[in-house]
């Protein structure tokens, strides 16, 4: 059954420029937030954390006694989430790695059936998969150890345990170092519960810098804890908008800005008159076609090409003038109007095709996956900036 609420992404923004100092201090927390998600990566990341992460409350008692969160000087709310955090990341790669031997399995046909069920079976199964690649005993619960049993008659167990092992070791990125102390040697933002921030007006009211007249009006914002006990920061937001969830603060220190991503349900519209079944190819340059041939977008390729050719002149004037390039301040406002824009057509002409076709059903063709660029580079910037995923956000699938 279709859930009647979907889930989105809304953000807001600061209304006047960060200080330095307040700045510096969310900077902190970003720096020590990173130094919990990588220890977590190369603690729990490996095959002999395996029976560790689900559901995770051992890893939660070790990083309590492991004196960590004490010498980061970090507040418990932002730790664990840290921590938290990086053990999905974990959960996810691991995921991952066993989607991608499901396949592989099912493709080899070196593999018997009888073997191809086995192995299945120990992907499926967290406890068999851990014990085996730990090289342990396989212990299951009463009627699961009688089933391990029967399959494990039919087939060589131990060729099938050294099979599934080295395809672990070349698939899956070991301790998630490689996969995710790139992505974690940047502080670019932290996690926050609703414990550690309100909204509100700015406590008493601004004077006028020229100490004469009435005072200003209280500005609206939100108070984000620091470090220190019983300290927060406030920063004057753009909007009034308050949420009850978990929020992501994203930190922008050379705009003097931070961005603020909030999870909200919104509640899905219904059209009775939808009533019609649609096929979609999705283009590069023509953005949709119907199978009925009609076409949507067909001005996708002219505002694409002029991004891509701007993109493309700007790095090789950057490249070949770095030692004299005073900064990208002005390339990232031009580059975000350009993506605005490019945008704000995408979402017209998805509009348009929805009122248009009124579909209730979508047949959508899946595109192939990222593939290494070809000798053309103009091609290559044009197809890399392909807004893929505006169309996956609007019809709730990859493509």
């Amino acid at each position: 059954m279709a859930s009647d609420t979907v889930c989105r992404t809304v953000r807001q923004y600061n209304k006047n420029p960060i200080s330095v100092e307040d700045m510096k201090k969310l900077q902190e927390i970003a720096e020590d937030y990173r130094k919990v998600k990588l220890y977590v990566y190369q603690r729990y990341g490996g095959i002999g954390s395996l029976s560790k992460l689900y559901p995770g409350y051992t890893v939660q008692n070790e990083m309590t006694d492991s004196g960590l969160r004490a010498e980061l000087g970090l507040p418990s709310v932002y730790f664990y989430l840290a921590m938290f955090d990086a053990l999905g990341d974990i959960k996810g790669q691991w995921t991952r790695t066993k989607t991608k031997l499901l396949r592989l399995i099912g493709q080899n046909d070196n593999l018997s059936g009888d073997e191809k069920h086995y192995l299945r079976f120990l992907l499926k199964v967290n406890n068999a998969f851990t014990a085996v690649l730990n090289q342990e005993d396989i212990v299951l619960p009463k009627e699961m150890q009688g089933k391990y049993l029967e399959l494990a008659a039919k087939v060589d167990a131990e060729k099938m345990h050294r099979y599934l092992c080295r395809q672990v070791r070349k698939y899956h990125v070991s301790n998630l170092v490689q996969g995710k102390t790139g992505q974690a040697e940047s502080c670019t933002g932290f996690a926050i519960s609703e414990r550690a921030y309100r909204y509100g007006d700015e406590g008493g009211r601004k004077k006028r810098p020229d100490g004469q007249g009435k005072s200003a009006d209280r500005c609206y914002g939100i108070y984000i804890s620091t470090k220190e006990n019983r300290k927060r920061i406030f920063v004057p937001l753009t909007d009034r908008n308050q949420y009850k969830s978990q929020l992501y603060i994203r930190l922008f220190p050379q705009e003097a800005r931070i961005e603020i991503s909030a999870t909200i349900d919104v509640s899905v519209r219904s059209h009775e008159d939808y009533t019609n079944q649609t096929g979609l190819a999705m283009g590069v340059f023509t953005m949709l076609t119907t199978h009925e041939g009609h076409v949507y977008g067909e001005k996708l390729g002219e505002y694409q090409r002029e991004y891509a050719d701007w993109v493309r002149e700007q790095t090789g004037n950057y490249n070949r003038n770095k030692t004299h390039n005073p900064g990208r301040k002005k390339y990232q406002a031009k580059k975000k109007r350009y993506e605005e824009r490019l945008h704000s057509y995408i979402n017209h002409e998805l509009n348009r095709f929805l009122q248009t076709e009124k579909p209730r059903q979508l047949y959508i063709v899946k595109l192939p996956g990222a593939q290494s660029g070809g000798v053309n580079r103009k091609i290559n910037h044009s197809v890399s900036m392909w807004q893929r995923g505006v169309y996956s956000e609007t019809f709730g699938t990859k493509v």
